[in-house]
């Protein structure tokens, strides 16, 4: 995918994530986020718009430089979230993806954070359909991208109490490409992007692999095939806190 293409991610999710939240009350449990209500779920997304669209336009050079976004009533949520939304969108239209500016990552570039936001705003819609009932698929293709962002920047990051994997990962996306192969080692992990044979392999469409890393849903989603403890240890490793 390019950048033109996550930026049109962003944009179509986001309004889908718009329309789910109309379909159920705010006050509605959201059973991925525990703890949230649709209401916290929202002011996050806003949130992150807001947070990143700033980052751009303000040429931050530190997470402080942007003020706190104060959390509007329930009642003014919703236009909350299109105000910032649609100032997102203007941003990063409006910025060439190479431009530099603050990341937590090692890719200081708007493209870093357009993409970021690509992947946060689909499970975030995925969150807010499942909490009202209305669930689509995934883009396969920003899935597939999806899991090589986890894989890069989040798994890394592993829970204190967590279990060592005990194996190697094979994940294989079957409706589009996309094969990577996970070996723990003493720094971590090892991924490389090839058809290899692992202790245990995901199978099944990139949006549920996609799903089931983010623990948006169970082993049960997608094909285990192998070792099922190295796959149920994989998955519940990294720290998603």
């Amino acid at each position: 995918m390019d950048h033109a293409a996550f930026i049109e991610a962003v944009r179509r999710d986001g309004a889908g994530f718009r329309t789910a939240v109309t379909h159920a009350s705010l006050t509605a449990s959201v059973a991925s986020c525990p703890g949230w209500t649709l209401a916290d779920l929202v002011h996050h997304t806003t949130e992150a718009h807001y947070f990143w669209a700033s980052v751009i336009t303000m040429s931050a050079t530190s997470p402080n430089d942007v003020p706190r976004l104060p959390r509007p009533s329930d009642d003014d949520l919703l236009d909350a979230l299109d105000t910032h939304c649609a100032a997102l969108l203007v941003a990063v239209e409006s910025t060439p993806a190479d431009t530099e500016v603050w990341t937590w990552a090692a890719d200081h570039s708007v493209a870093f954070v357009v993409r970021r936001l690509a992947h946060e705003t689909a499970i975030h819609r995925w969150d807010a359909e499942s909490t009202a009932g209305t669930v689509h698929d995934l883009d396969a293709a920003l899935s597939s991208d999806g899991i090589d962002e986890f894989l890069e920047h989040f798994m890394p990051d592993v829970r204190q109490d967590a279990e060592p994997v005990g194996g190697s990962v094979h994940i294989h996306c079957g409706d589009v490409s996309g094969e990577w192969t996970i070996r723990p080692d003493r720094d971590g992990y090892d991924v490389t992007r090839e058809h290899a044979k692992g202790d245990c392999a995901l199978r099944g469409p990139a949006g549920n692999l996609f799903l089931a890393l983010w623990r948006r849903v169970g082993a049960d989603a997608v094909d285990v095939v192998g070792d099922a403890g190295v796959a149920t240890r994989f998955l519940a490793a990294t720290n998603l806190d």
